[in-house]
């Protein structure tokens, strides 16, 4: 082992876990992909974010049109994309006497190709905003970029030429790329039409976030983070069984833990693996989660005895967390994820978080016959006490968080999801929930992830087909050709960033339908 120091943050690098994940870097599937017609962009106040795409020819027509300065045209390929632009472009007219001057702007959704970049005032790095602006000297000539981009629409826009000469564009592809095994899929054939289309679309967003890694999002954070690798591990478990690849991911965050055994919340792989300075309460536990899921998927009893001691210190350091009464301390210096909702208090679901774990950990304790368990089962027993004793409010019948006293559906879903009650009043309380109207509700597919998959486990099952339908069916109704990172449906601009030109429109934890759909045969 050796050290790395990124600011103040110590980094102990694991050498032969990084060459494990090394060993396991899959193999990319390329397929070519071409647009199937031209678009125009149109304000559309029943569209999301007020814009829609129309159709105005079919692709083939563009080698038939030459385009000169100030001129452009939106290409869409049909479907959501993540891979290499190239095209050939040759020159109409007079030989080209100046350089081609062209801007490209790339985008997942009609507002993309709608709302000028210039426009974005967030407070993500506009970096993540997809767009070129090219310089071709020599025509004809074929552009090949070097960038991976994530999209369905591109806006081709003349910048400048010179008065002499205009230019045709032709053979536009794009290399779309995966490490997927899509074949292993097993067809569905839902009745129901629309969860039919949910597991489709479900399975094409986890295939678009499968690069070298799990990425959270192929457009914006291109990178891999644990809370969003849990859940794609669990999709890709009953669709494209690439196994592998969450075991690369799991080898690639135990080897780059601090100074103290904690996992940080994601890492970059390029150019080499680099752990991020991002520490959060909840998503290092995760790491036993998708240790033990795994696990469970792949009975891979050799990477369970490499994991184990990292998953064990998450537990350890989540178990630092709690005071004298054994509840998470809530302070100003920590931070647990749970989800983006604005003025969520973190405490009792983190409480939930860390009893969710417990359990797991006292499962692989089991399985490798370590003497932890005792230990592990008697700090579980102290944090399910201290949650009902401290953390239930008798007279509203609700968990509450914080100094506040807060009661939010995120307390509620993880501790049902924790199973510290019986399934009787899991059920009652998440249906006390439904007309609780001060309780702080849910902003992220992650959340409503766990809220569907709590109403499962409580006996409700029609009602989680019908939030499935509400909220990734609505989805679905505002164009969605993969599952988005954010939707509000009360408040479709919703943006956590300022912005929803940031937002990514093919997001991880979106992806998991297909779970639910094929775990609990919906």
């Amino acid at each position: 082992m050796n050290i790395q120091k990124i600011k103040e943050h110590v980094i102990v690098r694991n050498e032969l876990f990084i060459d494990k994940a090394e060993e396991l870097k899959p193999a990319l599937h390329t397929k070519t992909i071409y647009p199937i017609s031209l678009v125009e962009v149109m304000q559309d106040e029943k569209a999301i974010h007020g814009w829609s795409m129309a159709f105005t020819a079919p692709y083939s027509s563009l080698k038939e049109q030459a385009f000169g300065k100030k001129e452009a045209f939106i290409l869409d390929f049909g479907d959501h994309q993540v891979g290499y632009l190239a095209f050939d472009i040759r020159p109409a007219g007079s030989p080209p006497d100046a350089p081609l001057k062209l801007k490209l702007t790339i985008g997942e959704m009609p507002v993309e190709m709608a709302e000028p970049f210039d426009s974005y005032d967030g407070w993500l790095a506009s970096s993540w905003l997809q767009e070129e602006t090219l310089f071709v000297d020599v025509l004809p000539g074929r552009v090949e970029l070097p960038r991976r981009y994530s999209f369905r629409y591109v806006k081709v826009e003349v910048l400048e030429t010179s008065p002499k000469y205009k230019v045709v564009f032709e053979n536009i592809e794009c290399s779309a790329v995966t490490s997927a095994h899509c074949e292993k899929v097993e067809p569905l054939g839902h009745q129901d039409p629309l969860l039919q289309k949910m597991d489709d679309i479900s399975i094409k967003t986890l295939a678009d976030c499968m690069q070298d890694v799990f990425e959270d999002g192929p457009k914006r954070d291109r990178r891999l983070w644990l809370g969003d690798l849990r859940l794609q591990a669990l999709a890709n478990y009953k669709t494209f069984q690439t196994n592998d690849l969450v075991k690369r991911c799991l080898y690639l965050f135990a080897g780059v833990p601090n100074d103290k055994g904690q996992v940080t919340a994601n890492v970059f792989v390029k150019p080499e693996l680099i752990a991020d300075d991002t520490l959060l309460f909840d998503y290092s536990l995760f790491f036993v989660s998708t240790l033990y899921d795994y696990y469970e998927a792949t009975k891979d009893m050799a990477t369970l005895i490499d994991l184990w001691p990292t998953a064990l210190r998450q537990v350890e350091l989540g178990l630092e967390r709690l005071d004298e009464r054994h509840v998470v301390i809530d302070s100003e210096e920590w931070w647990s994820f749970i989800d983006w909702q604005e003025g969520l208090n973190k405490q009792a679901p983190s409480q939930a978080v860390l009893i969710y774990v417990l359990k797991q950990a006292i499962h692989l304790a089991d399985v490798l016959h370590t003497p932890e368990k005792p230990m592990l089962a008697s700090r579980l027993r102290d944090a399910v006490e201290a949650a009902k004793q401290f953390l239930w409010d008798e007279q509203q019948q609700f968990f509450i968080s914080g100094a506040d006293r807060q009661v939010s559906w995120a307390s509620h879903v993880w501790m049902v999801l924790a199973d510290i009650l019986p399934k009787e009043e899991n059920q009652a309380l998440l249906n006390r929930l439904l007309t609780a109207d001060e309780a702080v509700g849910m902003a992220t597919p992650y959340m409503y992830h766990h809220y569907v998959e709590a109403l499962l486990l409580s006996g409700e099952r029609e009602k989680a087909i019908e939030q499935m339908k509400v909220y990734w069916g609505g989805m679905l109704e505002d164009g969605a050709d993969t599952f988005w990172e954010l939707y509000d449906p009360n408040d479709k601009n919703f943006s956590p960033y300022g912005s929803h030109l940031i937002n990514s429109y093919c997001h991880a934890w979106s992806c998991t339908p297909t779970y639910l759909i094929r775990k609990y045969s919906l």
